[in-house]
C-alpha cells in the first residue's frame, strides 16, 4: 500500500502529522507492506532563501492577526508537538524558500533515505532554528541525514529534481490540495491536515480492506 504525503519542511503541522502517521503505522497490522512517498509543497514559493525578523510578526502579517495571537497559537502548537515528543522552538524559526530542500528530499528518495532527509530538515527548521533555505545549512543537514555531499553540491549547483518538485506541486493543484500536510492512501483515500493517530489508523485499515476486496476473485 502506498502513502503519498504533500508537505513542506517549514510547516509545523507537517512534522506533527508525520509523527502521528508513524504512531499509526506502529499500530497498523500491515505496516511492513506500506511505502511512504514524500511529495513537495511550498507554503511560501516566492520567499527569499532566508526571511529575517520576528517569526510571530511574520505570521501575524500573513494571517491578519496580532503578534500576541500568533505567539499564543505557536504555544498551543508547541504543546501539541510536545505530546508527540517533538521539541519545537517556533520563536527561533528562520523561514525562507524551501524549493531546494524539496529537491534534496527527491535526491534522498533516489538514494533510499528520503524519510531520513525529510526528518532531518523538519527537525533542523522547527526544533533547532536552522535556516533551511540557506544552501550552507542544506549542505550540512543533508550530510547529517546521510546524503553524499558531492551529490548534494551537484543538485544545488544545477536544476536537478526541479521538474520532480514542480510535478508534485502540479499534482497537488490538480487534486485541489490547498493545505498541508495532506495524506493520500492508495491513490483514493485522502486525509487533510495533521489528524489524530486514531483517525489515520482507521483510514489505513479501511484502505487496506478495500484493496483486499478489489483483489478478491468475483
Amino acid at each position: 500500500m502506498r502513502i503519498d504525503i504533500w508537505s513542506d519542511v517549514i510547516c509545523p503541522w507537517c512534522f506533527l502529522g508525520k509523527r502521528r502517521l508513524e504512531t499509526a503505522l506502529g499500530l497498523f497490522e500491515h505496516a511492513e507492506q506500506v511505502e511512504v512517498h514524500w511529495r513537495a509543497f511550498e507554503l511560501d514559493p516566492n520567499a527569499p532563501p532566508v526571511r529575517e525578523g520576528d517569526p510571530a510578526e511574520r505570521i501575524a502579517r500573513k494571517y491578519g492577526i496580532t503578534a500576541d495571537q500568533a505567539r499564543a497559537a505557536n504555544r498551543r502548537l508547541t504543546g501539541l508537538a510536545a505530546a508527540e515528543d517533538l521539541d519545537y522552538h517556533l520563536d527561533r524559526t528562520r523561514s525562507g524558500n524551501s524549493f531546494d530542500a524539496h529537491r534534496l528530499i527527491h535526491l534522498g528518495a533516489d538514494r533510499g533515505i528520503q524519510d531520513r532527509v525529510k526528518e532531518r530538515f523538519l527537525s533542523a527548521y522547527l526544533c533547532e532554528g536552522q535556516a533551511i533555505g540557506d544552501p550552507a545549512v542544506l549542505r550540512s543537514q543533508s550530510a547529517a541525514a546521510g546524503l553524499d555531499i558531492d551529490d548534494v553540491d551537484t543538485v544545488l549547483a544545477g536544476d536537478k529534481y526541479s521538474a520532480e518538485v514542480r510535478a508534485d506541486q502540479a499534482e497537488a493543484r490538480e487534486r485541489e490540495i490547498t493545505g498541508v500536510p495532506f495524506f493520500l492512501i492508495d491513490g483514493r483515500f485522502g486525509i487533510p491536515g495533521a489528524q489524530e493517530t486514531d483517525t489515520i489508523l482507521a483510514v489505513l485499515r479501511r484502505a487496506w480492506a478495500k484493496a483486499q476486496e478489489s483483489r478478491s476473485p468475483t
